[in-house]
């Protein structure tokens, strides 16, 4: 269990990246041709984005890639300087590998300042001819044009849920672990399509048991389970207020989870409730509201509880 699973299963060539067919295709006619022009690469945190740009150097440097590919993440140096410095440094200086140009990776670019996208602009214009740039981004909007238009952008979407769970399917028969029908669901649940996060919590609760089952699972990762949610929100609905208390209660106190992912799920549950549409959209803004405040600072029981309260006056209407 010392090694993280997450870097230990991470796929070394772009066709075993999960999900994203359509992009590692056009990706690997790149490879192929050994260029590449600058590279966008947009959409939600664990769908391969950054995997597809160490696969690209890989593939293109063999085992050598370290040598012509630089990796930061913009969220940690977000001002101009590290523009002027390590990137600058590291892109005027000349390829030492067979492929002419060398590689700039640049997660999360969307938390670049204006002023260092500004110069990083300058930076891709001046040395063009022997770095190219791949830049991550969770918004591509909050990157400036200039820098758009000079990259081939590419849109990864969330996996599927069977493509994610085969993948830990092969991951638990390499570790040798059990996972069960539940535990698999489970863990789809939770990863809301973020095949990182899956990885993630499939390696927490192997530590607990080689078994992973719906009730290991959520213990181990403290998280809310679904079918508690569905049963406070329809007794709610049916007008024990008491009764929901108690489950709050117990999800609150004796299992310690916290206010805001319960309100994330009831936000998940409300459109699964037997109840109207215009009811569902009452609920979707007070959870909301509730959420707002949570986040502020107020109190998990009282936000919640009221929350309950408007269940049962929608039940008892």
């Amino acid at each position: 269990m010392d090694e993280i699973w997450v870097e230990k299963y991470r796929p070394k060539r772009l066709a075993d990246v999960v999900g994203q067919g359509a992009i590692t295709e056009r990706l690997s006619s790149y490879v192929v041709a050994n260029s590449i022009p600058h590279l966008m690469f947009a959409g939600p945190a664990g769908t391969g984005k950054t995997t597809c740009a160490l696969a690209i150097a890989m593939e293109l440097y063999g085992d050598d890639w370290r040598d012509s590919f630089l990796e930061l993440n913009a969220s940690d140096e977000r001002g101009i300087n590290v523009v002027r410095e390590q990137i600058k440094e590291f892109a005027r200086s000349s390829s030492v590998s067979e492929i002419p140009f060398k590689i700039v990776f640049l997660d999360e670019a969307d938390a670049l300042t204006r002023d260092a996208q500004g110069a990083l602009r300058r930076t891709m214009e001046k040395y063009t001819s022997n770095c190219r740039f791949i830049l991550s981004c969770n918004y591509p909007s909050k990157i400036i044009d200039p820098i758009q238009s000079r990259c081939a952008k590419f849109v990864f979407r969330a996996v599927e849920p069977e493509q994610v769970g085969s993948y830990l399917r092969k991951i638990g028969d390499a570790e040798g672990l059990e996972i069960t029908d539940d535990g698999l669901d489970g863990l789809l649940h939770l990863a809301h399509g973020d095949i990182r996060r899956a990885i993630n919590n499939l390696q927490m609760a192997a530590v607990v048991s080689k078994k992973i089952d719906a009730e290991t699972l959520y213990e181990s990762l403290a998280q809310v389970r679904p079918e508690e949610v569905r049963k406070m929100l329809d007794l709610a609905l049916k007008g024990n207020f008491q009764g929901a208390r108690d489950v709050l209660d117990d999800m609150l106190t004796r299992q310690g989870l916290a206010g805001e992912d319960i309100i994330l799920h009831i936000h998940d549950t409300i459109f699964d409730l037997p109840i109207s549409t215009d009811a569902k959209v009452k609920l979707v803004t007070l959870s909301g509201d509730a959420e707002f405040r949570l986040v502020e600072g107020s109190n998990n029981r009282i936000q919640i509880e009221a929350l309950l309260a408007h269940i049962v006056l929608i039940g008892e209407g």
